[in-house]
């Protein structure tokens, strides 16, 4: 039994999650990218949240209206965290106080529903330079924020090598590109001869 993670993350063109005085999705938002993020949210899956993000989504959900968010609630959700405590206030969702990178590799190898984090920057870092990630689908907005720009994922994270798997362009101008990692310097395990002769090995 085994399963996958997938890293899911918005950025602008400069690789940045948020920007102070931008609005959501930098103002980019589409009817494609809604039906993408419902799709994706419709898949049989658990969530995972590092703290900062659950509580935001645990507010964004109440807020605001959009209509993947129905998914969102219902969907198992698991959090690390140190702090937060039983009840969480958001349906469906667990509290692990462990570190998450033991518990990952544990819950990959022992259970079959595929995971997703959305966000959790610090949480996914460390699971991408532990190689626990299995797919990095990252949504890029057209806009580049400059100094506004904040929280971004793979700025002075792990090396990585990415495979390209998917490549689309949602309402003609924000492209979601769909890769699998590989941490720089190491050959997959089912490289093909070619593959590793290439690469020197």
């Amino acid at each position: 039994m085994s399963t996958t993670f997938t890293v899911d993350f918005f950025c602008s063109v400069d690789g940045y999650g948020m920007a102070e005085g931008w609005p959501g999705y930098w103002g980019k938002e589409g009817p494609e990218l809604i039906e993408d993020r419902m799709r994706t949210f419709a898949q049989d899956q658990v969530l995972v949240f590092g703290a900062t993000t659950f509580r935001e989504f645990r507010e964004f959900v109440v807020e605001y209206d959009e209509p993947y968010y129905n998914s969102l609630n219902e969907l198992p959700k698991i959090v690390f965290s140190s702090t937060l405590e039983q009840p969480l206030g958001w349906n469906n969702s667990t509290v692990l106080n462990e570190d998450a990178v033991t518990a990952i590799e544990r819950l990959k190898r022992t259970t079959a529903v595929p995971m997703r984090s959305h966000g959790s920057i610090s949480l996914n870092r460390a699971l991408l330079a532990a190689g626990l990630v299995d797919r990095l689908e990252i949504m890029v907005f057209p806009a580049v924020t400059g100094r506004a720009g904040a929280k971004a994922l793979l700025h002075g994270g792990a090396e990585l090598d990415l495979e390209l798997v998917e490549s689309t362009v949602l309402d003609g101008r924000t492209q979601k590109l769909v890769y699998i990692p590989h941490l720089h310097g190491e050959i997959p395990e089912d490289a093909g001869p070619q593959r590793r002769n290439r690469s020197g090995q």
